[in-house]
């Protein structure tokens, strides 16, 4: 099964680019190509200039890389594990310690420098990862799902500095993620993703701005609605881009609040009972549900079994 299929992009330098999927979408395989790991079968990709089959040590060199696994060494210290990541890299001495205690101190690990990274939090050790990853001043940061598992204010915390890194410092950002909100708050350009191809991209507002009206989400009291409920959202007037998920209904409408009575009174009269209606306005996910055609928790629980072992016909760009 192929992993990805003709995926092609370009992250502008020093912005924040985020490829938002469900997990099995083919995110974390289109890092792995693009920091070396991975040999596509087909395609290009470039990154900071360099092509990653060609010049796969240049590459490493110009790269940061936060993969989705804990990279430190829990029985070194924090200063010790980003000593020893500035040395593989060959960093002089001096101006290595320097560096250690920059990042020890912009993200707010200096207190525990010299306690092994196990006794830290999860929101210390994803730190410490992210700083692996910058102790020799990389052009381009890979991040791969970086908040996954954090509780709420260490994600929010994490979020700050990744936006830190691309308005402050200039460097580029190309994250993977499968939460929408964390693609809308921090990214440029969304790529959105899915079955390994990428199905729609541009600003986060510009996608979401595509969509007119307002999105309506109905569930129903009972999940065994039969027929009824197709020929009932027929004769529903003002519905456009419906998707029907058991007891589940979305769709969108040009005035949310002048279409819910209708709604209302419509499965009233067809003796299929309401429990909630959602008027919102438009998000991420109602963009993956026109562009994908299914909400993205379906897919989300629906990719697990996606091989990410194969790459076909793949072309990247990050320069």
């Amino acid at each position: 099964m192929q992993a990805l299929n003709g995926i092609s992009f370009e992250v502008a330098a020093g912005s924040i680019f985020a490829l938002l999927g469900p997990n099995g979408a083919g995110k974390s395989t289109t890092v792995k190509v693009l920091t070396t790991q991975t040999r596509p079968d087909s395609g290009s990709a470039t990154v900071a200039g360099a092509d990653v089959v060609r010049q796969p040590d240049k590459v490493r060199r110009a790269i940061g890389y936060v993969s989705q696994k804990p990279q430190f060494d829990p029985e070194a210290t924090g200063y010790e594990n980003l000593y020893l990541q500035g040395r593989l890299y060959g960093m002089p001495r001096h101006e290595l310690a320097v560096r250690v205690r920059q990042l020890l101190e912009r993200f707010d690990l200096a207190h525990a420098a010299s306690r092994a990274a196990r006794s830290y939090s999860g929101g210390m050790q994803r730190k410490l990862d992210v700083a692996l990853g910058l102790v020799h001043r990389p052009q381009v940061l890979f991040l791969d799902e970086p908040t996954t598992g954090l509780d709420p204010h260490a994600r929010a915390d994490m979020w700050q500095e990744i936006s830190r890194l691309a308005r402050e410092d200039g460097l580029t950002v190309l994250l993977t993620t499968h939460y929408l909100n964390e693609a809308d708050q921090l990214a440029d350009q969304v790529a959105i993703v899915d079955r390994g191809v990428v199905v729609v991209q541009g600003t986060p507002d510009e996608l979401k701005q595509e969509l007119r009206g307002d999105a309506i989400h109905i569930e129903l009291a009972q999940s065994d609605a039969d027929e009824r409920l197709k020929l009932t959202l027929d004769k529903v007037e003002g519905l456009h881009e419906v998707s029907v998920d058991r007891a589940s209904v979305r769709a969108r409408v040009d005035h949310g609040a002048r279409a819910v009575p209708s709604v209302l009174a419509a499965f009233e009269t067809a003796g299929l009972p309401v429990a909630s209606v959602t008027i919102s306005r438009p998000s991420l996910d109602d963009v993956y549900l026109r562009y994908a055609g299914r909400p993205f928790e379906e897919a989300s629980s629906t990719n697990g079994g996606l091989h990410t072992s194969d790459t076909h016909a793949v072309k990247e760009v990050a320069r």
